[in-house]
């Protein structure tokens, strides 16, 4: 999946890179759970991808690296992954070794170590795709979740607790999430609330938008710009967490646990968030100038000391106005 870089956007990464170079920028790895038909189009992932039909086989693509700024890196072991079906039976699936073609972290194109990892959605209801990854380069353990839901209001299984030793459970349902949604949920560690733990958000971008994004983070905020690119918020007492989800794309939510024999565990949540619904109605063309132009109108008066010497201001416009509103009207009846 080779990709052939215009100019503007080699720029625009270069920039970003030398800017992380001076201020010493990190963004958080995540561990990427990216259902795809095929490897060629796993960077092309959109929360559609986390549906599936009845009898679909369902191939999911394990990566390693920032989802933010499309920067990948080599997965330093074997995942273990498993699914769970809406009835609660667990499969054990096989982790097929394989190279993605991506991005480093210095913004040169390469291959790149990863997983992938098939099974058949043989019910309606909600599969939750589980994978442990450790990494010891980065002394950490993901415990990475996604649903993939499939059937029209079978909306069983997505907050299943599986037993893992970090975990999130969601009690908002993670799929048919708008933009603007406020997502939450709760971390477990070894079954028990992990209170006051540090939860990181953050988005996945394609590649282009991942390196635009972050040239415009650099120039706006070079005090810090990373803390755009990795949200935080925290558990409470209970474990418990809040964040609002506020673009469509998919979104990695990750709280932190302890750390185990050097090695920090870590449960991580994968949500995939749609645009807005319904969608907003575009104007009719013309209504907006239509508009405007009635707008000038109404203030002319106003601001015309001739009419307000006449003792009638506005008076001289009035048909005007009812002339617009009348073919404003117009448009409207016959969108209708």
């Amino acid at each position: 999946m080779k990709r052939e870089k215009v100019a503007t956007v080699a720029a625009i990464l270069l920039a970003g890179t030398l800017l992380a170079g001076a201020v010493g920028m990190a963004s958080a790895h995540f561990t990427m759970i990216f259902p795809s038909d095929s490897e060629d189009t796993v960077w092309g992932v959109t929360p559609e991808d986390y549906i599936a039909e009845l009898g679909d086989t369902k191939t999911v693509y394990i990566l390693w690296g920032h989802p933010y700024e499309h920067i990948s890196f080599d997965m330093a072991s074997v995942p273990k992954v498993s699914v769970r079906k809406p009835d609660g039976t667990v499969e054990q699936l096989t982790a097929e070794k394989l190279t993605i073609d991506s991005m480093d972290e210095d913004g040169n194109p390469g291959t790149f170590a990863a997983y992938k990892a098939s099974f058949t959605v043989d019910q309606r209801g909600d599969s939750v795709v589980a994978v442990k990854y450790e990494d010891e380069g980065e002394k950490l353990v993901d415990y990475v979740k996604a649903v993939i839901h499939c059937g029209e209001e079978e909306w069983s299984g997505w907050d299943a607790e599986l037993g893992e030793k970090a975990e999130i459970v969601p009690f908002t349902r993670p799929y048919g999430l708008e933009e603007g949604f406020v997502y939450t949920g709760t971390a477990l560690y070894d079954g028990s609330a992990l209170p006051d733990a540090d939860v990181e958000v953050e988005m996945y971008h394609p590649e282009a938008e991942g390196v635009a994004v972050v040239g415009k983070a650099g120039d706006m905020f070079p005090y810090d710009p990373p803390m755009m690119f990795t949200r935080v918020t925290k558990t409470n007492a209970a474990g418990e967490f809040a964040y609002t989800l506020d673009e469509p794309g998919i979104w990695f939510v990750g709280a932190y646990g302890p750390e185990v024999e050097g090695l920090t565990q870590r449960s991580v949540f994968i949500i995939p968030v749609l645009e807005a619904f319904p969608p907003k109605a575009a104007a009719p063309t013309g209504l907006e100038e239509l508009k405007t132009r009635v707008k000038a109108l109404e203030e002319k008066p106003a601001t015309e000391k001739t009419h307000a010497a006449e003792g009638a201001p506005g008076f001289g416009v009035i048909p005007a106005i009812l002339g617009l509103l009348t073919v404003v009207y117009m448009i409207k009846r016959k969108e209708r």
